[in-house]
């Protein structure tokens, strides 16, 4: 030992050693900082595959801050695919009602079916022939639950590897490059716990806005922060304006407090939940020429609401329905105390709040 290392190591001092690859770093990283999440096995566990993938459906354009209540209710109403693939449809839609994107609901009543049927895929091939899951999901599930080499890619990562490759394609035209870049890094040893790792690092510090990155683990190895870039990475390209669309919606009550809903058709937006009813959604306005019953309406004022697609403005009218009132073809009366069981979407509960319900 030179005399230079003896005196270093007197006094306690250690040269720190840059590992040999980002993922090295980035698992030493995840082994002190791992997130604490209810769907994620203990550091040396064996994650579960009905967990797993329920909270991925879930996590699906959505927080993780917004999941948690909802896996919650899931796991402790339905503990396991058995109890959920015997779930009827309607009870499994109000249980996500609020969570929005709704067809990932309808899908996820007939995958838990299939699986609760044929048992649960140990590859990433037989995942992908599922309802409701594409390449991440299926790609996720594969790393998490049997800990088998995916290429995992979620926002979260493409921002990562974007600003670790100072990757300048604006999105979504960098995907594909994103991607391979992604498989590149990707060790085939812990794949769980790497592609969580990835997510928790965009998560916490590889942020959209103000990346921490001097308390980054994959700071030496990132192109971008040498270049002075990586806040502004990855870039996309300009948005299109959303569309705008209008309608009405008609909240009818009797005086015993029930209110009058219809359900949505099984396919299409929003499919098979429930609303009040209304007008078609188009680019011309209406008024209560569209109402479903004649009744002294009156308008409460406007509730909107943005889709992925368009956004959307609907007058609300409201009016008290005689106790003998014939609900109209496709509707029902639903008693006050069994509104809440209804699965009504966000843009129906924002109706409901205006409307007084």
């Amino acid at each position: 030992m030179t005399l230079v290392a003896k005196i270093f190591n007197v006094l306690g001092w250690r040269r720190s050693m840059k590992p040999k690859t980002p993922a090295a770093a980035l698992l030493e990283w995840y082994d002190v900082h791992r997130r604490a999440l209810p769907w994620r096995a203990p550091a040396g566990g064996r994650a579960d595959p009905y967990r797993v993938w329920l909270s991925e459906i879930m996590l699906q354009q959505t927080t993780v801050a917004a999941v948690g209540p909802y896996f919650e209710k899931f796991t402790t109403r339905w503990p396991h695919v058995a109890a959920l693939a015997g779930a009827r449809d309607e009870e499994i839609l109000a249980a996500w009602a609020g969570l929005g994107y709704y067809a990932r609901a309808r899908n996820l009543v007939a995958c838990a079916r299939r699986l609760a049927a044929d048992g649960f895929p140990e590859s990433e091939e037989g995942w992908r022939a599922l309802p409701g899951v594409g390449p991440y999901t299926a790609a996720a599930v594969a790393a998490i639950a049997y800990d088998l080499p995916a290429t995992v890619v979620d926002s979260n990562v493409e921002r990562v590897v974007a600003r670790l490759m100072a990757i300048e394609t604006p999105l979504p035209a960098a995907k594909p490059e994103i991607r391979a870049a992604a498989a590149r890094l990707s060790p085939r040893e812990r794949p769980g716990d790497y592609a969580q790792a990835m997510m928790d690092l965009g998560a916490t510090i590889c942020t959209p806005a103000s990346p921490a990155c001097g308390r980054c683990p994959l700071a030496p190895f990132c192109v971008a922060r040498a270049r002075g870039i990586a806040a502004g990475l990855p870039r996309r390209a300009p948005r299109l304006a959303r569309p705008e669309r209008v309608g009405a919606v008609f909240v009818a009550r009797r005086k015993d407090g029930a209110a009058l809903v219809r359900t949505r058709p099984a396919r299409g937006l929003l499919g098979g939940m429930s609303e009040f009813p209304g007008s078609d959604w188009s680019d011309a306005p209406v008024g209560v020429e569209a109402a479903p019953l004649k009744l002294d309406w009156r308008a409460v004022g406007p509730v909107r609401h943005v889709f992925t697609h368009f956004a959307l403005t609907l007058d609300v009218f409201v009016a008290e329905a005689p106790g003998t009132a014939k609900p109209p073809p496709r509707a029902r009366w639903v008693a006050a105390d069994a509104l809440a069981r209804e699965a009504l979407p966000s843009l129906m509960r924002k109706v409901a709040r205006l409307a007084g319900l």
